[in-house]
């Protein structure tokens, strides 16, 4: 099995099953009628898994939608989390349900198939985009995963709530407008910055990594250090060895993943004179996601433009 699939996502099968019961009475209870939505009295009601998905949920819906995002605590590492009865019963009316698959979040895939009842859509970006467990499941950081979620969402809001198509025709291009200058900003540090190498803590960053053309180093050292296990004595000399001859410009690192060695480089990042730049795999509360998004490139701008000492 490809390294990336081993998930750091911890479970309880007992537990699993007696959520999954509860999800199913949930969703057998479920009633929304057009007419409801019509006349105003019903929001559609949306899960997301991750809150950057419930974000651009949110930005379509406008005030016809609910969203309840599952992961939003940018200090908590999502590896790490565990489904509970509270995640139950958060998708207990669901019309929509968001999640990011490719192995991500398989919580949510299990809950989801023990439940065979409920009048819902499932949208999963991994599927939208051609992704599947052992790719790099940090699929939100790749350009072209928002905007086939986006239209995916709005669709399925016409399909729940056609009276107020308008209004998510309108937001879904409005979403899809905000979305362009991350794109620009990616095509600037490409024309710039292409072939720079660097290197990461964790893939997080990976497939923004691969549309600015950087050149990505220590990538067997990345995928330990993801999926919980340890780097060879060899991965961890060569990373050090790139720090500390500063043979990389940048020191990308994930601030929600507080391991030992990742302090320990973050260190030699800084004694060394190599800037270091944070990603998380949460969206940051008070932001939107195409906001976090170009605020990650612009610290990236910078730390590619300063000059070593």
């Amino acid at each position: 099995m490809n390294s990336i699939a081993k998930i750091r996502c911890i479970h309880r099968n007992s537990r699993t099953v007696a959520i999954a019961k509860a999800v199913a009475a949930g969703f057998a209870a479920l009633s929304m009628s057009a007419a409801a939505f019509a006349a105003g009295d019903v929001k559609v009601n949306i899960v997301a898994a991750e809150n950057f998905y419930g974000d651009i949920a949110r930005q379509i819906g406008g005030e016809h939608v609910d969203v309840t995002s599952i992961l939003s605590n940018p200090d908590q590492d999502p590896h790490l989390f565990e489904a509970s009865p509270k995640t139950a019963r958060a998708l207990q009316h669901a019309a929509i349900v968001v999640y990011n698959g490719a192995a991500y979040d398989p919580w949510m895939e299990k809950l989801l198939a023990a439940s065979k009842g409920g009048q819902r859509t499932t949208i999963v970006a991994a599927e939208l985009v051609d992704k599947k467990s052992g790719d790099n499941p940090h699929l939100w950081y790749a350009p072209q995963t928002m905007p086939a979620v986006a239209r995916k969402i709005e669709a399925a809001l016409v399909t729940a709530d056609p009276t107020h198509e308008a209004d998510y025709d309108r937001h879904l291009s409005a979403v899809i407008d905000a979305l362009k200058p991350i794109d620009q900003k990616v095509a600037q540090l490409r024309e710039r910055y292409r072939g720079t190498p660097v290197t990461a803590t964790e893939p997080v960053f990976g497939y923004l990594s691969d549309a600015i053309g950087l050149d990505m180093r220590n990538m067997r050292f990345q995928l330990a250090a993801m999926n919980d296990t340890e780097p060879s004595a060899s991965d961890i000399a060569a990373f050090e060895r790139d720090l500390r001859e500063r043979k990389v410009r940048v020191l990308i690192y994930n601030s929600q993943a507080t391991e030992a060695l990742t302090k320990r480089m973050l260190e030699l990042a800084k004694r060394s004179g190599v800037p270091t730049v944070s990603v998380t795999e949460t969206q940051p509360a008070g932001k939107t996601f195409q906001q976090w998004m170009l605020a990650q490139l612009g610290a990236l701008e910078a730390a590619l433009g300063a000059k070593h000492p």
